[in-house]
């Protein structure tokens, strides 16, 4: 089976993610998209992440109705914090007969070169690429492993969604309403 693995804090999920993840599905040879909670980014601040489970549980929402997509929390196992390069060797032990392919943007595929263990990733993984405006022009975009889509992509960030819900501002179309729901009862306290 051939599996998108979709990367992210997801602190929390939206549509934009949703979007790319669809076409993937649609535009690719993916079979499945596996959203990939990473508890702990090794470049983001981990002080403004929501709980974990909170993360996890509104990815399950945002997805469940989609036999397309899955939720992965194969990094809360792990030693944080997340390095993509150890995610892959569990899910290679544990699914050994998956075809895993990286889903992510073109601002990530820039800084690829920061990543511990970024050639084995690039040079044994294929890459499926959307692009990001700002991020043109990337020498890894031209790798025989790399992909890169235009994707529709939504300028919305989590780190805006927050802002707003901070503001107990309406965030409707930006989420499921399964996961505005949730916000609102589990995660507005916490912001």
């Amino acid at each position: 089976m051939k599996i998108g693995l979709f990367f992210g804090s997801f602190n929390p999920i939206h549509v934009g993610h949703l979007i790319i993840a669809n076409y993937m599905i649609e535009f690719t040879d993916l079979d499945k998209i596996w959203f990939v909670v990473s508890p702990q980014n090794p470049f983001k601040l981990h002080d403004n992440l929501l709980p974990e489970k909170h993360r996890l549980n509104m990815v399950q929402l945002a997805i469940q109705n989609n036999p397309y997509f899955e939720v992965s929390d194969i990094e809360f196992t792990l030693a944080k914090p997340s390095f993509t390069i150890h995610t892959l060797e569990a899910l290679n032990k544990n699914y050994p007969v998956s075809d895993f392919t990286l889903v992510m943007g073109s601002d990530n595929l820039a800084d690829l070169h920061k990543w511990k263990g970024y050639e084995e990733i690039i040079n044994n993984y294929r890459l499926f690429v959307y692009y990001r405006n700002g991020f043109e022009n990337q020498s890894l975009s031209v790798h025989p492993n790399v992909r890169v889509f235009e994707a529709p992509v939504l300028n919305i960030s989590a780190t805006f969604i927050r802002d707003v819900l901070q503001k107990r501002k309406s965030v409707k179309y930006l989420l499921t309403t399964e996961v505005e729901e949730y916000m609102w009862k589990h995660c507005v306290s916490k912001l």
